[in-house]
């Protein structure tokens, strides 16, 4: 149930006129350091209080990952079903069975289109519910997976689909053990949703915790961000713009395996950077650990194409969804370790360490610009690309 787990904010935070919006375009603004500390102070403030639902209607910016997902989790779901399995808000519930210690996780693949450059629905599922479970610290070890179907569907869609599945369990190395379909009336489905249930035994290597962020750590992605997010958008034919994107989507299990083997006791969480991108994932686990962040906009890994496909259609891949990219955060004695070990696999080729875990505001996240400025890096407010996974 993590808040991160959809698209890019299409003018960036504070664009919508929130209050922490507002404060994050004073702080781009003003050379005033008691202004600029006033700002932050009240972010701060804003950041330590829990998530309130308000809201008489759900919307689309409710599933996008940001600031309305956040509200629904603290302000709804959590208070419902609170359990020290569901407290610490990863990205799978850990427990016991027997003394074996086993992760879970859960999720709904509602993307369209169903089938994009690099991937489709089907090893998304896949890839999505396997990665939270590796992100976790668990191996994967099998899965379930439910179809909601609309009548009047193709079958040949359907039996591609079902190949798909197929295909990227096989390279994930786990099962489909068990399943459910349905079928609904044309109209009440936009063609087909998977759901999907992880299981995963937890490694013991494996030492993490969204609270355990400690200042002086560095986030390192594991490769070049936003390929995901990007190939859904021009694959859904809105925009006039032709790029070779392709998605991103795999299984971490085997780079969250070489982490913990080189770095394990000094690897302190991992997060795969989803719906809100890697903006979203550094602040969750910014306000988690009640600490402040740093980010290096010049550090980030932005394949060219990527980039300039953002800058013509005016957006942040920062916010940019991913599917085969995760941030891992390490103490800093370990941090050129976890980069070399990442550097030395196939697909993180690019791994970077862009930002550092600071103490002075908890939970707020900025970036040092390119340009030598400094602005907030605050979560989603709306909804502006929905249906990217």
């Amino acid at each position: 149930m993590s808040e991160a787990d959809s698209g890019p904010s299409g003018a960036g935070p504070g664009a919508n006129g929130d209050e922490n919006g507002a404060a994050a375009g004073g702080l781009a603004k003003s050379g005033a350091p008691d202004r600029e500390e006033r700002i932050l102070g009240i972010i701060e403030k804003t950041r330590a209080k829990p998530g309130k639902f308000k809201d008489t209607q759900i919307t689309m910016s409710h599933g996008a990952g940001g600031k309305a997902t956040q509200s629904l989790i603290e302000g709804l779901l959590l208070p419902a079903f609170v359990n020290e399995g569901l407290a610490p808000l990863g990205d799978a519930g850990a427990f016991q069975a027997n003394g074996t210690a086993l992760a879970m996780t859960t999720d709904s693949f509602v993307v369209s289109p169903l089938r994009f450059p690099g991937g489709s629905i089907g090893d998304l599922a896949v890839n999505g519910t396997v990665n939270d479970l590796a992100v976790s610290g668990a191996r994967p070890l099998a899965l379930t997976l439910s179809l909601i179907l609309e009548e009047g569907l193709d079958t040949e869609i359907l039996r591609f689909e079902v190949d798909a599945v197929a295909a990227a369990s096989r390279a994930a190395e786990v099962e489909i053990i068990s399943g459910d379909t349905k079928v609904v009336e044309r109209g009440l489905a936009d063609s087909l949703y998977m759901c999907t249930a992880g299981v995963g035994l937890r490694d013991p290597r494996a030492e993490l915790s969204t609270r355990a962020l400690r200042p002086g750590d560095r986030a390192i992605v594991s490769g070049t961000i936003g390929e995901h997010g990007t190939a859904i958008m021009l694959a859904r034919g809105e925009f006039e713009l032709d790029a070779d994107i392709e998605s991103d989507t795999c299984s971490l299990w085997p780079v969250v395996d070489a982490l913990l083997d080189e770095v394990g006791p000094e690897l302190r969480c991992m997060r795969d950077a989803t719906r809100g991108g890697v903006a979203s994932a550094l602040n969750e686990l910014a306000r988690a650990s009640s600490v402040a962040m740093v980010v290096r906009e010049r550090d980030v890994p932005v394949d060219p194409t990527v980039a300039g496909a953002s800058d013509i259609l005016g957006i942040d891949p920062m916010y940019v969804a991913n599917e085969g990219k995760l941030v891992a955060f390490v103490a800093p004695e370990a941090a050129e370790k976890a980069l070399a070990t990442l550097r030395s696999l196939p697909g993180c080729e690019r791994a970077a360490e862009i930002a550092e875990v600071r103490d002075d505001r908890a939970g707020v996240v900025t970036m040092e610009t390119a340009f030598g400025g400094r602005r907030m890096l605050d979560l989603l407010v709306g909804d502006p690309l929905p249906r990217i996974c």
